[in-house]
């Protein structure tokens, strides 16, 4: 037999927490009791009130079939209203967009925009699903470089040097991942101005505006921002949703309809319960918000800890779910580096590299374990570079 996957799935890799988690699961069989701080996935529960919707509405016997492919008006309304209240925006209904997850969103951006060969500017370091959706659909990958003397802004210069003609995307995301770097009013502002200029759409990814950050913010607060930009936002991190896929997508309505005629043909919507769960969700106290951040906050100091028993380099403005820093200076390789501590102390951090080459000399670790499982990590650190 002589039977080939298509091009575009030569073109990419395994994603690499699919391909590292089964080898820390593995070591896990084997008793060898792995702590993860690598994957961004929050270990505390949604709101009670959250759960106690799921549970009640599920017991409904009008709630279990097909439901719409634009989410149920209710949901889309709580949507608007919860931009209104955290991010002083003001949305239709035809504005807004359900997903099963803003990474979902990603696929769906580029199936509606971009034709083979077309450009698309992605960050580097960035998420590298905007980098692997790209190549899937067989277009033309444009990095742009992030750069920490720049605070992990693009450079806006050297944008402006390149051959654009073909370009129809540009991926950003603030708070950034991985690097925490928070936005301004005034990126935002320049975004759209170069978005308008190019005829570029202006994709931004929001899914860390909540997480130890005071002001969260918005593209779309932007005046005229709507007209040439999308932004995908999450439950996922925000209120501990990450396994009930419950995302948005945010823009005009000649966007949100584009963007549907993907979606439709994809998928058939979400379980009514869980629509009905996330309005109630939607509707959580700013106190829960910030008691989550008190904890997020005390996982912080540890992680902080592990980075400097690490001799790591970090700003501590960072926000969003993660702290990124910066190997020594003659330190191995990141990949090297997050495998010697992975085989010897037992914990499992995420390298840079897997960000692109500007992530190369970094790593990164979640706050998504609890402090004592961040301490715990500590102490093992601790005890194998002294043993060393």
């Amino acid at each position: 037999m002589n039977i080939e996957p298509a091009e575009h799935i030569k073109t990419i890799s395994e994603y690499y927490f699919s391909v590292k988690l089964a080898e820390v699961a593995q070591m896990n069989a084997e008793g060898k009791d792995v702590i993860s701080l690598a994957v961004g996935a929050p270990d505390r529960m949604p709101s009670d009130e959250t759960i106690e919707a799921l549970c009640e509405t599920a017991k409904r016997p009008d709630v279990h079939a097909y439901q719409p492919y634009t989410g149920i008006p209710e949901l889309r309304k709580a949507y608007s209203e919860w931009y209104k209240r955290f991010y002083n925006v003001e949305l239709d209904s035809t504005e807004v967009l359900p997903l099963i997850g803003s990474k979902e969103g990603i696929l769906h951006i580029s199936m509606t925009f971009l034709n083979i060969g077309d450009g698309v500017l992605v960050p580097n370091p960035g998420y590298p699903t905007y980098k692997s959706v790209s190549n899937l659909l067989r277009a033309n990958v444009i990095e742009y470089d992030l750069v920490e003397d720049n605070n992990w802004y693009p450079d806006f210069d050297a944008l402006e040097k390149l051959d654009l003609s073909g370009v129809k995307l540009m991926w950003v995301n603030y708070p950034n991942m991985p690097t925490g770097a928070n936005a301004s009013y005034e990126l935002f502002e320049r975004l759209v101005a170069f978005g308008k200029k190019h005829d570029i759409v202006i994709c931004h990814d929001n899914p860390y505006s909540f997480i130890l950050n005071d002001n969260p913010m918005s593209i779309m607060s932007v005046p005229g921002a709507k007209e040439i930009c999308i932004e995908l936002n999450s439950l996922s991190k925000s209120h501990n949703m990450s396994g009930w896929r419950m995302g948005v997508l945010i823009s005009n309505p000649q966007f949100v309809r584009w963007v549907l005629k993907a979606k439709s043909n994809i998928d058939s919507g979400q379980f009514k319960p869980m629509q009905l769960a996330t309005i109630t969700a939607l509707n959580n106290s700013e106190e829960w918000h910030d008691n989550m951040n008190i904890i997020y906050a005390e996982r912080r100091v540890w992680a902080e800890k592990i980075m400097d028993l690490l001799n790591c380099r970090y700003d501590k403005s960072q926000t969003g779910l993660f702290v990124w820093g910066k190997l020594p200076e003659g330190a191995k390789g990141s990949d090297d580096f997050i495998n010697d501590i992975l085989y010897n102390a037992k914990v499992f951090i995420t390298p840079g590299f897997i960000f692109g080459s500007n992530g190369e000399g970094f790593v990164r670790i979640s706050l998504g374990s609890s402090a004592d499982k961040l301490q715990e990590a500590h102490k093992r650190i601790k005890k194998y570079i002294t043993n060393i």
